[in-house]
């Protein structure tokens, strides 16, 4: 099957070279190609090169099949609330069928707005396609609310890929991470419809599907939404129909929250394979759990007389987005510090600073897209320090032997 690929791929491949009659759209067949077969070209035909047949693709994909247990367990959600909410048993296949209807047209729409700008960003460079945005179209549809209308998906997607990479020159030259930047976007261009009691649990009909009047205990705020508004005294938070939950619905993620941020042990998943195959970094990402968890018990101990300041801090790490963040977003090597030391200090900040943000800001209960997005910008501050520091260390090494 691979080798008829091959020859049906080589036969029709003269067309987008220089002089064929499809030369226009070079830069897409060589998206296309490369997507599926692993370039044969190398640095150099002589000297010492390592070769692989791991290339910017394929990561890319590995961190696709890692974000799949988040995303699955997400369309499950998504359908487990609706029904919780309307007061309807369903069963597993009808709980999951809806939720992939919900989820399916917001990745479309993510991956078509964003590879469509890609597609003419590279026409327009002459240049070959990024493969980032594979990962990035996924990210998108994960950290927003199920109820967010498409168009405003498509409009914040156009935004974060033109202003946050495509001015910065592509994959590997952008400051910012591209998703948190969409969902940045929408948070303060569309605040309505990415926080309150009414986006993130889906109540109506997809495509025919669960429609029903909610219940009357029904609320659709987030554990973080309810704890911004609780009294210090009151720090008890409910499901979708007043039913007390703890740590562990946290864990497991049956609770309302953006599509793929809610499940900590599916996000674990991912993060047991990305860190498997050398795609992300252990030490951003265990700096970052160690940064909240500090924090967080800091806040418990001297924090303000508030309810979320008082919350377990071993509940901030499984509610919201805080393990999403620190497994698929912080680790994201182009836009967190490169240096050994620096990814300590860049992990541990994002986690401190999110906690901070979730205690001190009840504006912005989440606090970890905040936090991501800050760092992004002193990653390359980190750095440079951190190398300015081993020039002068190892300076001062060579003139104490000399």
């Amino acid at each position: 099957m691979s080798n008829k690929l091959r020859k049906l791929v080589d036969k029709i491949k003269p067309n987008f070279q220089p002089g064929g009659k499809l030369e226009k759209l070079h830069s897409v067949f060589d998206g296309f190609e490369t997507f599926l077969f692993v370039p044969n070209t190398t640095a150099s035909k002589k000297g010492a090169h390592i070769r692989d047949a791991i290339d910017s693709k394929r990561t890319m994909i590995v961190v696709v099949m890692a974000l799949l247990p988040a995303l699955l367990f997400g369309m499950y959600n998504v359908g487990y609330q609706h029904y919780l909410a309307i007061g309807q048993d369903a069963g597993f296949w009808s709980t999951f069928v809806y939720g992939l209807l919900a989820v399916l047209p917001i990745i479309i729409v993510s991956y078509g707005v964003g590879l469509g700008i890609e597609f003419i960003a590279a026409q327009i460079r002459g240049s070959e396609i990024h493969e980032g945005f594979l990962v990035t179209g996924m990210l998108i549809p994960m950290i927003v609310p199920v109820d967010t209308p498409l168009w405003m998906i498509a409009i914040a997607t156009a935004f974060a890929v033109i202003f946050a990479k495509e001015v910065f020159g592509g994959t590997g030259m952008n400051i910012f991470n591209v998703a948190l930047v969409t969902r940045a976007f929408l948070f303060f261009a569309y605040p309505s419809h990415m926080s309150g009691n009414t986006v993130w649990v889906r109540t109506g009909t997809t495509f025919g599907l669960g429609g029903g009047t909610p219940v009357d205990s029904y609320t659709g705020a987030t554990v973080l939404g309810e704890l911004a508004t609780a009294s210090s005294d009151n720090i008890q938070v409910v499901d979708v129909v007043g039913n007390p939950i703890g740590f562990w619905d946290g864990f497991l993620g049956l609770i309302p929250g953006s599509i793929g941020e809610t499940s900590t042990l599916a996000i674990l998943l991912g993060a047991a394979l990305i860190l498997f195959t050398g795609v992300a970094s252990w030490k951003v990402m265990l700096s970052v759990f160690t940064g909240g968890a500090l924090m967080a018990f800091v806040f418990n101990s001297f924090g303000p007389d508030t309810a979320v300041a008082h919350f377990p801090w071993y509940n901030h790490l499984v509610y919201g987005g805080f393990a999403f963040g620190a497994v698929f977003m912080a680790t994201d090597p182009v836009t967190s510090a490169r240096t050994e030391l620096g990814k300590w200090i860049f992990g541990f900040m994002i986690g401190a600073f999110a906690i901070i943000i979730r205690v001190l800001n009840p504006g912005y209960p989440e606090g970890m897209m905040l936090a991501i997005l800050f760092m992004n910008i002193f990653a390359p501050l980190i750095d440079y320090y951190v190398v300015n520091a081993n020039i002068k260390k190892r300076l001062k090494r060579a003139t104490k032997k000399a």
